[in-house]
């Protein structure tokens, strides 16, 4: 990498820190355990608006994976989010009202909380409809996970997002609080992704699936970014550049080959596509508050969410995290 680059990556990450420490600022704390903080294990980390349908299972499936406290972000939730949150003994909440595009989409606050609470600890940051699926993930708990990693030197771990989906439109089977989103978006594309790298951060970027599909046919370039790395042994020093897609230092990014071959990597089963997409969308295109002014939204917009159906013949149903290593969407790695 040429030092003009390495220079420019400097001053950006940098440049970002001293961003965070600003938008840091406009987070109020609303129920926050330091000491919880402190002596938690893997700490999750996530922005939330309007998620009291979602929460119970979010919190719950995290809980059973071996999270030991949740950083929140309410971003002016009026739903009782906020208020349920605050009501769990292993949550702190912090709330704002300021703009999520102006933080670089929760981004600039997820750095801040974890520049301040988790320097040198194991972070997971997701979205509320993201579930870290790993290897032997059904049987050892995400500290078995970290403590292997630290045993190798590594420091982050990345986990492709697998959007899930149900047979038929979308709003067909209504979606109830508490339930396994699972239980209806069941079905995922195995195939249909493509993969380049990043020159300049040196991530992999990965497009496709369903969202590809149907929504960008004609350009799947447009598509979402499916590549994250969520799973990062925090420094002060580090920040996320766009969203979990990818960090600085650089070196953080080089997650899914080595010398000593493939290495570990996960899924991140996306649950987006429920009966509550509908009005999501109606909500985001409203707010224009995502990247590119809601783009993405808009598409979705236009295509009649609530008749939404991504199931094709070749679809395949979602059985566990081997089935997904059998496709090539993800690895164990060295680790047995």
């Amino acid at each position: 990498m040429r030092l003009w680059d390495r220079y420019r990556l400097r001053i950006r990450r940098r440049r970002l820190r001293l961003r965070s420490l600003r938008k840091g600022r406009e987070l109020s704390a609303v129920s926050v355990h330091p000491k919880a903080i402190a002596a938690a294990g893997v700490t999750l980390a996530a922005t939330v608006r309007n998620e009291r349908l979602r929460l119970p299972y979010f919190i719950d499936y995290y809980r059973r994976l071996g999270i030991g406290h949740f950083l929140i972000v309410d971003n002016g939730s009026d739903d009782g989010t906020g208020e349920w949150l605050a009501a769990q003994p292993d949550v702190s909440v912090w709330r704002t009202t300021a703009s999520y595009g102006g933080s670089r989409f929760g981004i600039d606050w997820i750095n801040a909380l974890l520049g301040r609470h988790r320097h040198d600890r194991w972070i997971l940051v997701v979205d509320v409809d993201e579930f870290l699926v790993f290897p032997f993930g059904d049987a050892r708990p995400i500290g078995a996970l970290t403590d292997w990693l630290d045993s190798c030197a590594i420091r982050s771990f990345p986990a492709m997002m697998v959007d899930m989906y149900p047979k038929g439109p979308v709003s067909a089977r209504p979606y109830r609080e508490g339930q396994d989103p699972f239980e209806i978006a069941s079905w995922f594309d195995s195939a249909n992704y493509m993969i380049s790298r990043n020159p300049l951060y040196g991530n992999l970027w990965i497009q496709g699936g369903p969202r590809a599909r149907v929504f960008f046919p004609d350009r799947p370039a447009d598509a979402p970014a499916l590549n994250k790395i969520p799973l990062v042994r925090w420094d002060r020093r580090y920040v996320f550049v766009n969203s979990t897609h990818m960090l600085l230092p650089r070196g953080l990014n080089f997650t899914y080959d080595s010398a000593g071959g493939e290495m570990i990597s996960g899924c991140l089963l996306h649950a987006k596509f429920l009966s509550t997409f509908p009005a999501k969308v109606a909500e985001e295109v409203a707010r224009v508050e995502h990247f590119a002014r809601g783009r993405e939204y808009r598409v979705y917009a236009e295509a009649s969410p609530d008749q939404t159906d991504l199931w094709c013949k070749w679809s395949e149903k979602y059985i566990n995290w081997r089935q997904l290593e059998i496709l090539g969407l993800m690895s164990k790695g060295n680790w047995a």
